[in-house]
């Protein structure tokens, strides 16, 4: 651990002559419009939607790649710097960016901690459930947060104004063009909460019982679910034996019909803890993150949480009234 964070700073140090390398070696022409680059999907899908063609908008997270153990190489660290905006979702989901931007030697750069004004919920690292724990307060002085803020639709509508405030700052010309933009965005997000409202208000069971790392307690927070995942926030938490066969009693005592996995992650641990309950499993997208096939096809985070809102229709028996 101590090599790899040594690697980390030197690469960090060594950035302006990276920089300056490149601009010595070839000289690039700067690409038309504000250069703008994001961490994690959801942001660069609601800059992209604030940004239209007067900005380009990158991701620096590759296709499929599980966000919560990446760490940027020295060539995103380059796009970084050549950016007139760098946008990250908070320091719980990428402790790294704080470390990032304190190495860039461009003065210009905007920087937005897209969660800075949201509501954080308190991190589990049992996996236990965890119903009705909103903590009411933000994330500043505070430990252990679960950084997946953007799946409650209330904190994605503020994380829109909060991106909006530096696509303004960055490109002070177009900010009208942009809050437009901004507007239409919320209006989406308060349709789409309102449909999950709807959707999710007459079920057979309220229990979202999930064979996989804690990344839905925002969404069962807001929809008054009783969210039970396998384990922790960290994607490679080791669950015990002792939760996961807690966790298959659960399944048999709620009258649950299935059990929920995570796309882009192995499904295999869910799908044996299924078997062994009886129960079918079905899919849902956390949105750190596309396949390489979604990206290319231009899939949006609403095609993504009107897919999950299906599934939890599904999965947890609701009817429309």
């Amino acid at each position: 651990m101590r090599i790899r964070n040594l690697i980390f700073t030197l690469t960090i140090f060594s950035l302006g002559m990276f920089t300056l390398w490149g601009c010595q070696k070839t000289e690039r022409k700067p690409a038309a419009g504000l250069q703008v680059v994001t961490t994690l999907f959801p942001l660069y899908d609601f800059a992209r939607s604030i940004a239209g063609e007067k900005a380009q908008v990158t991701m620096l997270l590759p296709p499929g790649v599980e966000p919560h153990t990446f760490e940027p190489k020295p060539e995103d660290m380059i796009r970084i710097n050549r950016a007139g905006l760098f946008i990250y979702t908070n320091p719980y989901m990428e402790p790294w960016a704080e470390t990032v931007v304190r190495g860039v030697d461009n003065k210009g750069l905007k920087v937005v901690n897209a969660g800075q004004r949201v509501r954080y919920r308190a991190a589990v690292s049992s996996g236990q459930g965890d119903h009705n724990r909103e903590k009411g307060h933000d994330q500043h002085g505070h430990k252990g947060q679960d950084p997946h803020i953007w799946l409650d639709f209330a904190n994605a509508a503020i994380m829109v104004d909060t991106i909006l405030d530096g696509f303004v700052a960055a490109d002070s010309a177009n900010a009208g063009f942009y809050r437009s933009n901004a507007e239409i965005l919320k209006s989406k997000l308060a349709s789409l909460d309102q449909s999950y409202r709807d959707s999710l208000a007459n079920c057979t069971t309220r229990k979202l019982l999930h064979g996989g790392h804690y990344t839905f307690g925002y969404l069962a927070n807001r929809y008054n679910l009783e969210y039970h995942a396998l384990s922790g926030v960290s994607s490679d938490s080791e669950p015990s034996a002792s939760r996961m066969v807690a966790l298959v009693g659960e399944i048999r005592s709620s009258g649950a019909r299935y059990l929920f996995a995570e796309e882009l992650l192995s499904p295999r641990l869910t799908e044996t803890l299924a078997k062994e309950a009886g129960v079918g499993v079905l899919m849902l997208h956390g949105a750190h993150n596309l396949s390489r096939d979604e990206l290319t096809k231009g899939t949006s985070f609403f095609d993504l949480m009107e897919r999950n809102l299906e599934r939890l229709r599904k999965g947890l028996g609701c009817t429309t009234k």
